[in-house]
């Protein structure tokens, strides 16, 4: 059984087929999913979603959409963790330095959105583009207890090391599909077996060869297969390892 570790199936561009989708994933061993929340005004769709028994499902405020939130957002969603117990970690949150601008905005809900995984004692999900040693830096400070996951990992051995080393896992997808990705491949090699999970980010993060194509939760099961090239294990360990150490992450 596969786990994708991340997908936003609240997302409009599942509207049409959503029900397919699932089907489709369960049909390539695909049979859990964590769908991580990314603005106050999805929570709702993201929690209807939680009351599948084969999804999981986080809360937060995502960087990307970081002009849709407001301080209010915050203490909503110190109360929503409170309220709905079956929230498995906060995010998705974090830092995308390719947009300049808004960094100061972006740490300061980045911030706050890890102190409050503190207090609720929950794994938080990281968003982090060109940001990893700051990143890593600041969740050295904090001492998050529950660690968590760096979505969509794509850095340098060295810095998934500095993860790791913090107690959080990493997230695995489409940017290893691709053959330019060295650094990342020697990365993935140099990974212990509990330090990464599968995911998939759809509808974004497509593999390499469906660029411009909608990614989809079925997608896992080709990531799956070259992350066992690159570890030299078979498919069947990877898928194995994955799957636990998700449900290790997110106490499942």
């Amino acid at each position: 059984m596969l786990i994708d570790a991340h997908c936003h199936l609240d997302f409009p561009d599942f509207d049409a087929d959503r029900e397919a989708v699932f089907e489709r994933a369960r049909a390539r061993g695909v049979r859990g999913f964590v769908v991580p929340g990314t603005t106050r005004a999805r929570w709702d769709l993201v929690l209807v979603l939680g009351k599948r028994d084969d999804v999981e499902v986080c809360l937060g405020l995502h960087p990307y959409f970081i002009d849709q939130h407001r301080e209010s957002d915050l203490e909503a969603l110190d109360q929503a963790l409170a309220a709905h117990p079956e929230i498995v970690a906060v995010g998705e949150c974090g830092i995308d330095a390719r947009f300049a601008d808004t960094l100061g905005d972006q740490w300061r809900f980045f911030d706050a959105q890890l102190r409050l995984a503190k207090r609720h004692r929950l794994p938080v999900v990281i968003h982090c583009v060109q940001a990893n040693d700051r990143v890593a830096k600041r969740l050295r400070q904090l001492d998050l207890s529950a660690g968590g996951l760096i979505h969509a990992f794509s850095g340098s051995p060295e810095q998934a090391r500095q993860f790791l080393d913090l107690g959080f896992t990493l997230g695995l997808g489409g940017a290893l599909t691709h053959e330019r990705a060295k650094r990342l491949h020697r990365a993935v090699a140099s990974l212990t077996d509990e330090g990464f999970v599968l995911e998939s980010d759809s509808p974004d993060m497509p593999l390499a060869g469906l660029q411009g194509e909608r990614n989809e939760p079925a997608n896992v099961a080709e990531v799956c297969k070259h992350v066992a090239k690159l570890r030299e294990q078979t498919i069947d360990q990877v898928a194995a390892l994955s799957t636990a150490n998700a449900e290790r992450l997110f106490q499942r």
